[in-house]
């Protein structure tokens, strides 16, 4: 699919079947703040997934949220390693905001709808003098060792708003062995 030519999909096909979406970038951006949320475990980041994007619920869960990554992923295909995390749609929110105004004149909270697919062409456009762009270009450098010095004083003066945390997938099996873990860790700890 060529952006430039092709329209863009308001529908997706699962297992042979066309189920409506809601292609606006709110539920997208919804569902991917919702798989940044530390609180939340796979199961449920998927059901948000899943009743975000489809308007129709495809009864194979599974193939559904295939087509939906894949739909959320502009059409190519999801590439699991894309170097260190440099943003995040919820610490950054602020400021992706004000670099759609900034670069492109697109006031988020004005706009009735924006296709997800055109967000994202408009996202991977931002200006390089906005501050986003800088703060993400300075992210970069420190997480791959290019930084200067001066740099990586600066990264530390900024402190919480520089660091990007990474986003948890364990399952609510997985946390709860931990939270045990950590919890017999504690008792032990003061019985030593």
């Amino acid at each position: 699919m060529n952006i430039l030519v092709d329209r863009l999909p308001t529908e997706l096909e699962v297992n042979g079947v066309v189920y409506k979406i809601d292609p606006d970038f709110r539920p997208c951006l919804r569902t991917i703040l919702a798989f940044e949320d530390p609180d939340l475990a796979v199961v449920e980041k998927n059901l948000i997934f899943y009743d975000n994007l489809y308007i129709e619920r495809p009864p194979d869960m599974a193939a559904a949220l295939k087509m939906g990554q894949w739909f959320l992923n502009a059409g190519k295909e999801y590439e699991e390693d894309n170097g260190p995390r440099v943003f995040s749609w919820t610490q950054d929110a602020d400021l992706i905001y004000a670099a759609f105004q900034q670069t492109h004149g697109v006031d988020l909270q004005a706009v009735d709808f924006l296709h997800w697919w055109r967000f994202l062409a408009l996202f991977m456009d931002l200006g390089a003098d906005t501050a986003f762009c800088s703060l993400v270009g300075l992210r970069r450098r420190v997480k791959t060792g290019k930084a200067t010095k001066e740099e990586k004083a600066a990264a530390r003066e900024m402190g919480n708003a520089f660091v990007v945390p990474e986003v948890d997938t364990r399952t609510i099996e997985e946390r709860i062995a931990e939270r045990a873990f950590m919890d017999l860790m504690g008792q032990g700890a003061g019985n030593g």
